[in-house]
């Protein structure tokens, strides 16, 4: 595992989104690293309404499929970096940049708040 993908990353790579287009390097990272915090947010955007999305059936698919590597770093190690992430109300972007701090991997993102003050990024987001 070379990286951890944030949930955008993670749905768009999983439905073949015309927007990877914009991000050609992102099959460097290959197999992928995924958050299991990626996987409780996308629950949060399905009961909401803003994603519709088995989001049991996605996560069997994203188990089954090679490209992709849960990662289990144990919840105690995630939440000792999370506590230092002031930068940030967002709980899932906390936890997310928090799992690649505690990884020691770069977190792929599109949201500018993480690009902007995270210390892990891949050298394509570093800005």
């Amino acid at each position: 595992m070379k990286a951890l993908l944030d949930t955008h990353f993670l749905l768009w790579i999983v439905e073949d989104s015309p927007r990877l287009k914009a991000f050609p390097w992102i099959s460097r990272y290959h197999p992928y690293g995924i958050s299991p915090i990626s996987l409780l947010e996308l629950q949060f955007l399905a009961e909401v309404g803003k994603l519709k999305l088995d989001v049991a059936g996605f996560l069997s698919l994203v188990t089954r499929d090679q490209r992709f590597r849960l990662d289990q770093t144990p919840l105690q190690q995630i939440v000792t970096e999370a506590v230092q992430l002031s930068w940030t109300r967002d709980p899932f972007d906390r936890l997310l940049a928090a799992h690649s701090l505690a990884r020691k991997l770069p977190l792929c993102t599109v949201d500018r708040v993480i690009r902007d003050h995270h210390r892990l990024l891949p050298p394509e987001l570093a800005s």
